[in-house]
């Protein structure tokens, strides 16, 4: 089931490239048919939304009114009701701590020439939530809400034809403005062409994740990263315990049959254990076939010979989740430099930061690890330059950008520069 290469040189290296290229070229795949219905949903707004989504989802009410959502969450268990309530509480608590970190900047010279570096909000985002997953409503909405966005407008599926009461109960807690009853890239289109929101956020398949590409940079602001089908990596070795492994790597199977499992260990004499452990724990998992589909396509075991392999390794695969699951993690912890998000030790499942440990899940996928972060207050925040020049100011400084200016030939500039400046 679970592909399997020994590292023991450089084209050992390529293969696990190869590996993980192969699934990530496939996520682009869906570019035609993301634009067609992109492109419909543009023309012909509610119209062509209401289409795709009785063809998609056999879902005709898309606004979804406070009278119902009411409804929905009194059915809600207690139990459940208070689990939520513990996640906000402790995703709050941790995201508030980045408020207070961020700080507009001063600064006068003594020309008196004031610079300014000023945090806005953003005006209005537009939230997607896979259809049953109240704690992914809970880590976005929390710190776009801590940032002071205005309006945040939730798009969610429905699963075998309702909406979940648990996304429901959590988006009222935090306070979400409106709730539409939608899914898939016809979400992403109608929160750009209808509902008209600045930025889009939330994990969701391929064709959400591709019309959330599409679109970015050009009508609304996207995630910094790419968040797309859940990814795990656990780096483990003699002393780490299978049943661990196994679990961990089952955990992220489930998501989506598009999701990535990998181990890279320094104990391969466990291989077959594992292998047999993870055929085990399917036969009785709710979402069998698509842990298995994902466990055959995207699943692989690394073994290395000693940690800089393990190290390297796991620096090209970029990981979203990282469990360092050995006897000292500390020996990997500060070289380990492209995860989304790292869990140290036996103590620490992946599994548990997905609801009620107070980081954020929404985090980046397909190697955006190397260049960018998981959700955070920073991404509902814009900066603004402020800059108010004196009149000696203006001529002080103003000179040496004449100079530049006309270096660059760009002599239009010269002139607003000059138009400045006090003739003598």
């Amino acid at each position: 089931m679970i592909k399997t290469i020994n590292y023991k040189n450089q084209n050992s290296l390529n293969q696990i490239k190869k590996f993980l290229a192969n699934r990530r070229e496939e996520e682009n795949k869906n570019y035609k048919i993301v634009s067609q219905i992109l492109h419909n949903i543009k023309k012909n707004r509610f119209k062509a939304l209401r289409r795709y989504e009785i063809r998609f989802s056999k879902n005709k009410n898309i606004k979804i009114n406070k009278k119902d959502i009411n409804k929905k969450i009194r059915k809600l268990d207690p139990k459940v009701k208070k689990a939520i309530d513990y996640a906000y509480k402790r995703i709050k608590k941790f995201h508030l701590l980045q408020i207070r970190k961020i700080k507009n900047l001063k600064y006068v010279d003594k020309l008196k020439n004031k610079l300014e570096y000023k945090y806005l909000p953003i005006e209005s985002v537009g939230i997607y939530v896979p259809g049953n997953l109240p704690s992914t409503l809970l880590m976005n909405a929390i710190p776009a809400k801590l940032a002071k966005v205005k309006k945040i407008i939730l798009a969610t599926p429905k699963v075998n034809g309702d909406l979940n009461e648990g996304v429901l109960y959590a988006a009222k807690k935090v306070g979400v403005n409106e709730i539409y009853s939608m899914g898939g890239a016809q979400a992403i289109a109608s929160l750009a062409y209808i509902q008209k929101v600045n930025k889009i956020v939330g994990p969701g398949n391929k064709f959400v994740a591709e019309a959330k590409r599409q679109l970015s940079g050009k009508l609304i602001g996207t995630e910094s990263m790419y968040a797309g089908a859940s990814e795990i990596c656990i780096i483990a070795d003699r002393y780490t315990n299978i049943n661990q492994i196994i679990t961990s790597m089952v955990s992220q199977a489930e998501h989506d049959k598009e999701s990535q499992c990998i181990l890279v260990t320094k104990d391969k004499k466990n291989n077959s254990k594992i292998k047999k452990g993870i055929t085990k724990l399917l036969k009785d998992l709710p979402r069998k076939k698509i842990a298995s589909k994902s466990l055959k396509k995207n699943g692989l075991i690394i073994n290395v010979k000693n940690d800089k392999q393990a190290i390297d390794v796991t620096n090209e695969i970029a990981p979203e989740h990282l469990e360092i699951n050995v006897k000292n993690f500390k020996k990997f912890e500060n070289k380990i430099v492209n995860a989304g998000s790292v869990c140290n030790g036996k103590f620490t499942p992946m599994s548990v930061s997905d609801y009620t440990v107070g980081t954020n899940h929404v985090l980046p996928t397909a190697g955006t690890s190397k260049f960018s972060s998981g959700l955070n207050v920073n991404e509902f925040l814009k900066k603004t330059s402020i800059v108010t020049l004196s009149k000696l100011g203006v001529e002080k400084i103003g000179n040496h950008a004449i100079t530049l200016s006309e270096f660059e030939q760009l002599n239009g500039h010269t002139q607003s520069i000059k138009s400045r400046i006090r003739r003598n």
